[in-house]
């Protein structure tokens, strides 16, 4: 049975358009593990332009399933977590001038340090990268513990055909991923339509969303929207 990582990224976002105090992430992650959530996944970034770092020491104290921390991989990013402690870490591209996060991260042997850095304080390392073949038998080379793959390419085709080649695309990367050693996650720009498809394949053991649960948030309420997510994620 898969698990559900919600991100609540955009609850942070809603608040920085005021600069104020409300909403609350903190409030979100309690509301989203009361209500199914596995993990509760944040995004620290360079430019702060959601999650604040008060954000992730709040959520650290209170979180009672996973704590996920995607960030780059970078000096400040890699002291952060290694003073906060998340459960995991997910190393993705970033890019200031990006809306959000718009492809895998292409590892090199630079990576190696950082994962070992991280993987010495006693952090689970995942990475984000594309269904590709190399970059997941590079993952496993560096050290990596999880793959997530992008699945940002697929929710956005319509093409049946397209949409059957990159599945199978996708599929044979859990594949190679768990055969590697590592656990495979599937996350980005899923949601109450296209997740069910990839829930069926039974190759995740976890699907981060976060964009679609809070958009169905503001009509239906946090609760109800973690709640239906983990009923597609949950059953096959």
């Amino acid at each position: 049975m898969a698990e559900l990582g919600v991100n609540i990224d955009h609850i942070a976002t809603l608040r920085q358009a005021r600069m104020g105090v409300e909403p609350e992430p903190v409030y979100a992650a309690n509301i989203a593990e009361q209500h199914g959530a596995d993990q509760i996944t944040i995004h620290l970034r360079e430019d702060r332009r959601h999650i604040q770092l008060r954000d992730l020491k709040l959520i650290r104290n209170i979180v009672q399933t996973k704590l996920n921390l995607e960030m780059a991989a970078t000096a400040e990013m890699v002291s952060i977590a290694k003073n906060i402690k998340p459960d995991i870490v997910t190393l993705v591209p970033e890019k200031r001038e990006e809306l959000t996060t718009e492809g895998g991260l292409l590892l090199t042997k630079d990576h190696e340090a950082v994962i070992k850095e991280l993987k010495d304080a006693g952090i689970e390392v995942s990475v984000f990268i594309e269904a590709d073949p190399d970059m997941i038998k590079m993952a496993a080379k560096l050290g990596a513990d999880t793959v997530e793959i992008h699945t940002g390419h697929y929710a956005n085709l319509k093409d049946s055909k397209e949409l059957d080649d990159e599945v199978a695309k996708i599929k044979k990367g859990a594949k190679l991923t768990k055969s590697s050693g590592m656990r495979p996650v599937a996350g980005h720009g899923l949601n109450y339509h296209n997740t069910q498809r990839l829930v069926e394949l039974g190759s995740f053991e976890e699907f981060n969303i976060g964009h679609s649960i809070i958009s169905r948030a503001v009509f239906t309420g946090l609760a109800e929207a973690v709640q239906r997510m983990k009923d597609i994620v949950t059953t096959k």
